[in-house]
C-alpha cells in the first residue's frame, strides 16, 4: 500500500520552507560582493528585473508540477507526462543534482559553524587582517576540523528530517527563519547608524554608471542574470517537492512572488549589514569572495561590542546555510522515499551515512587531497561539484521544466495554467504564454552557454 503523502501544517510553513531552501549563502555572501564589484545600486536593479523574468516563472512551474502530481520529481513526471515519453529521466538527474549540491554545501555550512564558534570565543580578537587570513588558512588545512564540522551539519540536518515533516522540518525551519530575519534586522539597523557608514549606504543604493562602464555593461548583466537565476534554487525539483506538500487554496504565481520577495529581502538586507561596515572601517567593498571570511572578522575587531555583533552575524550566516541544508535534504529524502518506499526515519539514517561519505572528498580537498585538481589548474573538488550544479544541473533543469510546462509534447500549457491558477491570488495570464514558451527557454539557453564558456 502506498503511503499517504505528508502535508505542511500552514501556508507560512510552506513559504518559509521554500524560502529557506532558496535563501542560502549565495544570497548573503555572494550577493553583497557581486554588488561591490559590479557598480552598486545599478546591479541591484538589473538583478531584480531578472529575478522577476526568470526566477518567478520557473518556480511557479515547479510548484504546479509538484502539486498536480503529489509526488517528488522521480515519480512526478510519470504522473504528468504523455504515455511513452521520456521526460521522467530528468527526475533522476534532479535527484543526483541534489546530492552533488550537498557534497560541497555541507562543508561550507561547517565553515559557518566554525566561524560562529571562533567569533563567540574571541579567536579573532586582537588580530589584524593578516592574522584573520591566517586563521582561515589554518581552518582549511585541518582535515579533522573540516570533516568534523561537515559531519555536524549532516547529522543535525538528517536528525531534524527524521522527526517528520511537520514536527521536524516545518517547526524547526519556521523558528530558524524567523530568528534569521530578526537577527538580520538588528544587524542592519546597527550598521546603518554606524559612524562613517553613510558612504557605504550611498554606494549600495545609488546606481553608479562610471562603475558599470569600468566593469563592462555585459559583465554586469551577465552576473545579475546568473545571480537572479541561481538564488532561488530552481531547476533541481526542490520547489516541486514543496508544491506537493501544499493544498489548493492559493494560486501559485502569488506564492512564487512571496518566496522570491523573502529571498530578495534577505539578500538586500545583507548588503545593508555589510556595506556601511566596510566603508566605516575603510575596507574595499569589491574584495570578492574573501569579504566574509577574511575581511568581516577584522571589522568586528574594531567595533564596540564586536564579539557580540560578530557572533550574531555568523549565527545568522549559519541559519542561512542550515535552512538550505534542511530544504535540500528534504528533497533528497522525499525522492528516496518515493523510489524505495522506506520510512522517513530509515531514509534519514541511510542518507545521513551516504552523505558523510559523499562529502568527504570536498572536506579533504584543501588539505589531504590538496594535490588533486579534478578540473586542472588549482581546482578543487568543490569547484568541480559547484560547476556541475551551477552550470549544468540548474540551467538545464530549468529549461526542461519550462519546455515541459509549455509544450504539447510535455504536460502542456493548459494543464500547467489550470493547476497554477487553482486557488486565490495572483494568476498566470494568457498573454504570458509567448514569453514563457519561447523567450524564457532562450534565456536559460544563454545562461547555460555562458556557464560553459
Amino acid at each position: 500500500m502506498e503511503n499517504q503523502r505528508e502535508h505542511l501544517g500552514s501556508r507560512l510553513g510552506f513559504i518559509l520552507l521554500s524560502a529557506g531552501c532558496a535563501i542560502g549563502i549565495g544570497n548573503v555572501w555572494k550577493f553583497p560582493w557581486l554588488v561591490g564589484q559590479y557598480g552598486g545600486g545599478a546591479f541591484v536593479l538589473i538583478y531584480l528585473v531578472f529575478l522577476l523574468l526568470m526566477g518567478v516563472p520557473v518556480m511557479t512551474m515547479e510548484f504546479a508540477m509538484g502539486r498536480a502530481a503529489q509526488k517528488s520529481p522521480v515519480k512526478m513526471y510519470k504522473v504528468l507526462e504523455p504515455k511513452g515519453s521520456k521526460w521522467h529521466i530528468h527526475g533522476y538527474a534532479a535527484f543526483a543534482g541534489n546530492y552533488i549540491l550537498m557534497m560541497f554545501y555541507t562543508v561550507v555550512c561547517g565553515w559557518m559553524l566554525q566561524y560562529f564558534f571562533a567569533t563567540a570565543t574571541g579567536t579573532f580578537e586582537g588580530l589584524d587582517a593578516e592574522g584573520v587570513s591566517e586563521q582561515f588558512d589554518q581552518m582549511m588545512a585541518s582535515p579533522l576540523r573540516q570533516w568534523g564540522f561537515m559531519a555536524v551539519s549532516v547529522i543535525i540536518g538528517f536528525f531534524i528530517l527524521s522527526l517528520g515533516l511537520q514536527k521536524g522540518v516545518e517547526k524547526i525551519t519556521k523558528g530558524m527563519m524567523i530568528a534569521l530575519l530578526l537577527i538580520m534586522v538588528v544587524l542592519a539597523v546597527h550598521s546603518i547608524f554606524m559612524q562613517g557608514g553613510r558612504e557605504g549606504l550611498l554606494f549600495y543604493l545609488t546606481p553608479n554608471m562610471a562603475e558599470i562602464r569600468r566593469a563592462g555593461i555585459w559583465n554586469v548583466i551577465q552576473n545579475a542574470m546568473n545571480q537572479a537565476f541561481f538564488t532561488l534554487s530552481i531547476g533541481m525539483g526542490g520547489m516541486a517537492i514543496f508544491g506537493s506538500y501544499i493544498g489548493k487554496d492559493h494560486a501559485l504565481l502569488g506564492e512564487s512572488v512571496n518566496v522570491a520577495a523573502l529571498d530578495t529581502f534577505v539578500a538586500f538586507t545583507s548588503g545593508l549589514i555589510i556595506f556601511p561596515a566596510c566603508f566605516a572601517y575603510g575596507v574595499r567593498p569589491d574584495s570578492g569572495p574573501a569579504l566574509i571570511f577574511k575581511t568581516l572578522p577584522n571589522i568586528f575587531n574594531h567595533m564596540a561590542m564586536g564579539r557580540l555583533w560578530g557572533a550574531l552575524f555568523f549565527v545568522f550566516m549559519t541559519f542561512a546555510a542550515f535552512s538550505t541544508v534542511i530544504g535540500v535534504f528534504e528533497n533528497i529524502i522525499a525522492m528516496f522515499m518515493d523510489l524505495t518506499g522506506f520510512s522517513r526515519k530509515k531514509a534519514s539514517l541511510l542518507n545521513g551515512a551516504l552523505m558523510l561519505l559523499l562529502a568527504t572528498p570536498c572536506a579533504f580537498g584543501p588539505n589531504l587531497l590538496a594535490g588533486v585538481h579534478p578540473m586542472g589548474g588549482s581546482s578543487t573538488f568543490m569547484d568541480l561539484e559547484d560547476f556541475i550544479v551551477s552550470n549544468l544541473v540548474l540551467p538545464l533543469g530549468s529549461l526542461t521544466f519550462c519546455i515541459f510546462c509549455t509544450r504539447k509534447a510535455g504536460w502542456g500549457w493548459k494543464a500547467f495554467m489550470a493547476e497554477a491558477n487553482t486557488g486565490k491570488g495572483l494568476k498566470v495570464r494568457g498573454w504570458m504564454r509567448f514569453y514563457l514558451t519561447w523567450i524564457l527557454p532562450m534565456l536559460f539557453g544563454i545562461v547555460f552557454v555562458m556557464g560553459l564558456v
